[in-house]
């Protein structure tokens, strides 16, 4: 079994080598994902649009 005093030093020295991101890193991607969820859920629109003026036109 390993030594618990090992094991802390480990996860200190493994947690010193995490690389956090800035503030404008973090504002950079936030509004990346909110632009890629907008563009995501205005083509899911689009398709669904489509296919229920499809089925319409189909099933009358």
């Amino acid at each position: 079994m390993a030594n618990p005093l090992q094991f802390l030093q480990q996860v200190r020295s493994e947690t010193a080598k995490v690389v956090w991101p800035n503030r404008r890193e973090v504002m950079l991607t936030t509004v990346m994902v909110f632009i890629m969820a907008a563009l995501t859920s205005v083509f899911f629109f689009l398709v669904d649009f489509v296919i229920q003026r499809g089925l319409t036109a189909i099933i009358g």
